[in-house]
Order: structure tokens, then C-alpha cells, then sequence
């Protein structure tokens, strides 16, 4: 996965909290039994923590601007991005946002963009407070992604992916399919409180997938604003087979099987590593949203 070393980017889609402390009190999850239930529910890439009754109790507090701005200091050019993992991560949310906001006006809509911050150890959100055990996530509330990059060390120390430049490029693509099924209205349809192999909470996360499958296909051909090149220069089979490997490390199937001994699919929230692996590569195949329809 290489990028325009020429190119601009946007770092004002990323803010960058790391090292910041939480306003509004202390954080009421992550470590013991809440880790635990967090990480055997198969959280990872999904949405907010309110969603699995994991949030802080007091007050919802907002993110604050880090002394650090560590992107916005180091992170200006595409050779940036090839060289450091948050600067990539910053050209993959320029890519991932420039994709979107063309699609949606090519359907005749109009895409709200949305920042990814990046935090440590833990953070305040609309959602409520999070810590990294919560591992990437979307919250609805206040529209935005929330990325620990630490996550990407542990999916494979931890989940046994084979990791790479594009592992990293499908989370966040995956977290801003969340974003677009919010702009869509379909979000919702996992708060129903159903878990299970069937359950909307799966088909959710499926369709983000299939979402994350659709830029990736469009990655080498969306062009960035600063240069009227695509900001991705090349996307291999080799990062694609990344990807693949990262969706399979997350199916709940081999989470259970990993962390609990046994699989239980009554009880699943993302779908197998199987479907996780064929919807993204539905997506990647034809390039086409409208073959995302995982409730059909």
C-alpha cells in the first residue's frame, strides 16, 4: 500500500488527543470483568460503547485538543504517510472520506465527513467514556471514529492477524461504513438488543465490511483534492489478502474460540470470520454499495 508522496494531507479530519486527560471524571470500564465481557461480546470495530452498557455514569464528556497534535505537527505529505503509521492512518481517512463524499453525490446525497481521533488509554465521547479495551469504535452520537493505535499491535499479537499497512486501512474503512449507514439511517437497526448468527447487531457490522470491500476497491482511483491524483497509488493482492486476514482475526467465531474455548453463535454480535471475509471481499469485488444489502 503506497501513497502520492506528493500529496497534501487533510489533518484536519484526524484530532489527535493522545496524551490528553478526561474531563468529567474517572472512566467506569475497561480491565477486569468489563474487559473481558467487552472483548468476548466481539466489540472490536463496531459502535459506541453505550451500545454494550459499558459507559461512564457521570456526564458525557467531550474529547479535549491534545498539547501533543502530534498528526498536525508531523503528518503533511503522502511521503509522511509512507513512512509513519498515524500519518497513514490520516491519508487513509482523507481517502476513505474523499470516496464517500464523491459517492454520495454521484447517488444524488450529500456525505457529512467525520474525524477520527486518536487516543490513548482512554477517552470521552458522546457515547460515553471508553477506554483502549473497547478497541476502534464508531459512536453516533457525536459522529465520530475513535482509534487506539495500539489496537493494531494487538490484532496480532492477540487475534493472530497477519497485521500490514492495509489490516490498519480496512479497520477504519470498516468504522466509517458504521458512519455511512448513520448518514443512511441504518445504523439503528442493530439497537434492537438481539444477539445471534441473524441478529441485525451482525448484519450491521457485515454490511460495514461489505463498505470498508467497496473503497477499497475505489482506493487507487479516488483522487485527492491537493493534487487531482488518487492519494493511493498502489493497493496490492498481498494487502488485500491483509485485510481478509484482519476480518477473518475478528469473526466472533475465532474470538470465542480464542478467548473462551468454544463457539457459541446465539450469542453473536459481528458474524463469523467467514462472512466477515466474504462481505469485504463482496465489496471489493464489484465496487458497488448496493450490493451491500446484508438484511436481505
Amino acid at each position: 500500500m503506497q501513497f502520492d508522496d506528493d500529496a497534501r494531507l487533510d489533518t484536519s479530519e484526524v484530532q489527535d488527543v493522545r496524551g490528553s486527560r478526561i474531563p468529567g471524571g474517572r472512566a467506569t470500564i475497561g480491565g477486569g470483568l468489563a474487559g473481558l465481557i467487552a472483548l468476548l461480546l466481539g466489540l472490536f470495530f463496531g459502535v459506541g460503547p453505550d451500545q454494550l452498557g459499558l459507559s461512564s455514569g457521570n456526564d458525557q464528556p467531550a474529547a479535549t485538543s491534545s498539547s501533543l497534535a502530534q498528526v498536525q505537527q508531523s503528518c503533511r505529505t503522502g511521503q509522511d504517510a509512507n513512512a509513519k503509521d498515524d500519518c497513514r492512518m490520516v491519508a487513509v481517512v482523507n481517502s476513505v472520506q474523499d470516496f464517500w463524499s464523491q459517492e454520495f453525490q454521484d447517488r444524488g446525497g450529500r456525505y457529512t465527513r467525520s474525524p477520527t481521533v486518536f487516543f490513548s488509554q482512554q477517552v470521552g465521547t458522546a457515547c460515553g467514556t471508553a477506554t483502549s479495551s473497547v478497541g476502534p469504535f464508531y459512536c453516533p452520537g457525536d459522529r465520530k471514529v475513535y482509534l487506539d493505535l495500539g489496537f493494531f499491535n494487538e490484532l496480532r499479537t492477540k487475534f493472530g492477524a497477519s497485521g500490514g499497512p492495509f489490516a490498519q486501512a480496512y479497520v477504519v474503512a470498516h468504522e466509517y461504513g458504521h458512519h455511512v449507514q448513520d448518514l443512511m439511517g441504518t445504523l439503528g437497526r442493530s439497537q434492537d438488543g438481539r444477539q445471534g448468527a441473524n441478529s441485525n447487531a451482525v448484519r450491521v457490522e457485515l454490511q460495514a465490511d461489505c463498505y470498508a470491500g467497496v473503497w477499497a476497491h475505489h482506493a487507487t482511483t479516488t483522487k485527492d483534492e491537493s493534487t487531482g491524483r488518487p492519494l493511493i497509488t498502489s493497493l496490492t493482492n498481498a494487502d488485500i489478502r491483509d485485510g481478509l486476514d484482519a476480518a477473518a482475526a475478528v469473526g466472533d467465531d475465532r474470538i470465542q474460540e480464542r478467548f473462551q474455548g468454544r463457539v457459541t453463535p446465539e450469542t453473536w454480535t459481528h458474524g463469523s470470520a467467514q462472512q466477515r471475509q466474504q462481505w469485504f471481499y463482496q465489496g471489493y469485488r464489484t465496487g458497488d454499495m448496493a450490493r451491500c444489502n446484508t438484511f436481505r
